[in-house]
Formats: structure tokens, sequence, C-alpha cells
């Protein structure tokens, strides 16, 4: 996959939202920001446009020259602390944000392609300028053009950048484009994820994320392994086991173990509660 730097912009007033702190609203348990610094987890290095917070792990943080000066000003502002030949630009009020996306715009704009960038296109296949990977020699060179053609960035709609540069347009689906701007919005986030299929993915990830755990985690293994310490000794025993196996797989990988530490402690635990069930009965 191509190198590349992430700028995330999580400035903007929010004024359709009351001037709540937009990047810090939790959808699935999880602030919007740190969902969109998921999705772009393998840049190099990723800068966030806005007031300090938390978030789930390190950033770059920068400001626009004035607070409030808008996206090209932002931009500007994150591009002074990249360095990467790509740059992916994202809003931070992304809530369905994959690296499948991030993955797809890079590939768009590789090397060769003879693009200046891949930009994300909505449903209604309207541009999404802060749902793009850009190439950063061309990006720097018109946002020098336009400061010094308007005697700075504040206040410049993006598309005086957009169309200057040679962009790819990529179908984002129907989730990756969708964003936050007014409380409905939110709504609707926090709905789609209970609706679509998706909650124990959503939930693990929010866990993982609030105690610090950068694991992937084998969910059907650990459903089974539930149901058979159920089924095979007794319903509470499933939730107790499977915070043993996690004690125990937390303790085995301090000597350099992964998911397989884990997958190895649930299979040693599953065959446990079948032969415990086999008993059962037994003269």
């Amino acid at each position: 996959m191509t190198a590349y730097d992430a700028i995330v912009l999580a400035g903007g007033a929010a004024k359709r939202l009351g001037g709540a702190d937009k990047p810090g609203l939790r959808v699935g348990g999880r602030a919007l920001l740190d969902r969109v610094l998921a999705a772009c987890a393998d840049a190099g290095s990723t800068v966030v446009v806005g007031g300090r917070r938390p978030t789930v792990r390190a950033v770059t943080w920068a400001r626009e020259e004035p607070h409030g000066g808008g996206p090209l000003a932002a931009l500007g502002a994150g591009m002074r602390h990249t360095s990467a030949q790509y740059v992916v630009v994202l809003s931070a009020d992304l809530p369905f944000l994959g690296a499948d996306t991030v993955r797809a715009l890079l590939a768009a704009s590789a090397p060769g392609t003879g693009v200046d960038g891949a930009l994300c296109t909505d449903e209604g296949g309207r541009d999404q300028p802060l749902v793009a990977v850009y190439r950063a020699e061309p990006l720097r060179r018109e946002l020098a053009l336009l400061a010094a053609e308007h005697g700075g960035l504040a206040g410049l709609p993006l598309r005086l950048l957009t169309h200057e540069l040679t962009l790819c347009r990529v179908p984002a689906g129907p989730l990756a484009s969708f964003d936050c701007d007014t409380w409905e919005d939110i709504a609707s986030a926090r709905a789609r994820i209970r609706e679509h299929g998706t909650v124990l993915d959503e939930w693990i990830t929010a866990v993982k994320d609030e105690l610090g755990i950068d694991l992937d985690v084998d969910t059907g293994l650990l459903l089974d392994l539930a149901r058979d310490a159920a089924h095979g000794v007794a319903r509470p025993a499933a939730p107790l086991t499977t915070f043993l196996v996690g004690y125990a797989a937390g303790k085995a990988s301090g000597d350099g173990g992964g998911p397989e530490v884990v997958a190895e402690a649930a299979r040693k635990a599953a065959a446990l509660a079948l032969r415990w069930a086999d008993e059962t009965g037994s003269p």
C-alpha cells in the first residue's frame, strides 16, 4: 500500500449542532474523531487540525489561522506537519468511514495513474473533497497559489482547490461518506449501528479502545466458548470463563504472544467445557 500521512479536519463551529463539540460526540460509544482516526491508522503521521482533546492514538495537533478560517486554511495548517508524498484528508465527522475506503482512494491515485489524487463521491454523485487522497506536491503548489492570489486561505471554498487538480472519483458506497452535521444525523448513525447487524463488532472495538487494547479478537471463537461453557457447565460459567481466558491470554502475551494466544486459551477452555459436559450422567 502507498505510504501516506493523514490530515483530519476537526475544527468548525458546528452551528447546526448548536455549537456542540462535534468531534467529541459519540457514536457507538466512540468519539467521532476516534472513529476517523481508526480508518487512517496506517498513516505515517497523523495531523489533527482543531482543539486538543484526548484521542485513541497519538497525533500531531495544529490550528488554522485564524481559528474558524475554514477547510482550506485548516488544510494549509495541517500540510506544514506532513512529509509523505501522499496525504489522506478527512473530516472528523465520518462515523462509518473504514480503512477499506482509504485503501481504495490510495489505489486509485497510486504512482503511475497520472492523477493528482482521488476523492469519494456520495450516493448522489457529489464530490467529497474531505474524504480524499492528494499527492502532496500539487496540493502544496495549489494551496500556495491560492494563498498568494487571495491574500490567504481563510474563508475560501474547497472547490477553488479541487478545480485546479486532476482528481479521480471513487464511489464511496452508502455509508463511507455519511457525515454528521445535525442531531438527526447523530441519531441516525447511532441507530444504524444497532440495526444493521454490526453491533457486536462495534461493541468489541469500543471496548478495545476504552481499555487501550490493540489486539484482533476472534469474536466467533469466544462466542462458541461462551456457548460451550453455558451449556456444558452452567449459564454463569460463560462470562466467567471468557474473563479467565482473557486473563490467561494477557499474562501469556507478555512473552510476545498475539491473537494466537487468545485462540489457544479459548480452545483449551472449550475442550475443558466439553469434557465437563461429557461427564454428566456418566456412571
